[in-house]
């Protein structure tokens, strides 16, 4: 081959490989914003695929009949909205002692000493935002506006593709519910709680995909994409814990095999004992058709499906008793 030919043929293969690996970093998503896209949108969020919520389908799966021995009351716990601005890019439940863990940032109420170091002791002497005294952290994923700069400090501080203006929560909702088989039991002292699946959009599975997105005033909506809501409407997100606790431990190895889900008749796995249910309802004012993005780990992309919250049990013993005696009398009580 003449150096004629050669220098052609190297010209070519040094084109084509810029070419293909410029199209392996777009295709996985750490290539820079393209010109014009909202913040968040080189990463993928998943908010480019919305559905609104008149298009979401009724459930229609009952819950299960409470049975002669239901515990069928609800407890309600204040803690606030988080008006104290409580956030870090930590997670006591699944990384604890390691600052920035999470690689998002997560918004708390309840006890406010929560963080990547906090202690069983630390907790049961810190101060927190529930007005019955509870000192229980609750906690989740914030919520952004992508086409919006954050300004605070804790709105730039996860990084990881993570920006926007977080959209505080507008209501918190924390509600402990009974068992529609029989009595609950109370929850230990400390005990470490999971639900939802923060690695879902790449696990390829739902089995642990618990959040459920809508709209205020569409009730009985519900679904696992980001959903557009008419004008007054606030987007909602529901998160149920597992309320099946095996008795022993208070946390567990993958968190997730101490305290487990009831099956769809509501009956616990064997040799586990039903305890408090915690649900949390989390509602946030999104002007229609704004961009919003749940904060991920990166390559998760933003996906609604990777939706979470932890709990950490930091009730005392009188206080868990009052829920327990609530739950199993049929009442309804606040603390």
């Amino acid at each position: 081959m003449g150096i004629e030919n050669r220098l052609l043929a190297l010209v070519v293969c040094l084109a084509l490989g810029v070419g293909l690996t410029a199209a392996a970093v777009s295709a996985s998503g750490v290539a820079g914003p393209r010109a014009g896209t909202p913040l968040g949108a080189a990463e993928g969020a998943a908010a480019a695929d919305p559905v609104r919520v008149r298009e979401v389908p009724r459930e229609t799966s009952p819950a299960p009949a409470a049975g002669p021995d239901a515990s069928t009351g609800t407890v309600r716990v204040d803690c606030g909205r988080n008006e104290e601005g409580h956030y870090n890019e930590d997670n006591l439940v699944v990384s604890p002692g390691l600052r920035s863990g999470a690689h998002h940032t997560h918004a708390y109420v309840g006890n406010l000493s929560a963080d990547a170091m906090a202690t069983d002791a630390s907790l049961d002497a810190a101060a927190t935002t529930c007005r019955g005294g509870d000192r229980s952290t609750y906690y989740w994923p914030v919520l952004r506006r992508t086409d919006r700069r954050g300004t605070r400090a804790h709105e730039g501080a996860a990084g990881h593709g993570n920006a926007g203006e977080i959209l505080r929560e507008a209501s918190v909702l924390l509600e402990f519910r009974g068992s529609p088989v029989g009595k609950v039991v109370p929850m230990p002292r400390f005990l470490r709680a999971l639900t939802g699946d923060a690695v879902a959009f790449t696990g390829g599975v739902d089995a642990d995909v618990r959040a459920r997105w809508g709209c205020s005033g569409a009730p009985g909506r519900a679904t696992t994409r980001y959903p557009r809501c008419p004008v007054g409407d606030r987007v909602t997100r529901t998160l149920t814990f597992p309320s099946c606790w095996n008795g022993l431990d208070t946390a567990s190895a993958g968190h997730r095999s101490h305290l487990r889900f009831p099956a769809a008749n509501g009956v616990c796995p064997q040799d586990t004992f039903p305890v408090p249910e915690l649900r949390i309802t989390l509602a946030h004012e999104v002007p229609p058709d704004a961009p919003i993005a749940l904060d991920s780990f990166p390559e998760q992309r933003h996906s609604p499906e990777t939706d979470h919250a932890m709990f950490v049990n930091a009730m005392s013993e009188e206080q868990m008793a009052q829920v327990v005696l609530c739950l199993n009398e049929g009442r309804a009580c606040r603390i």
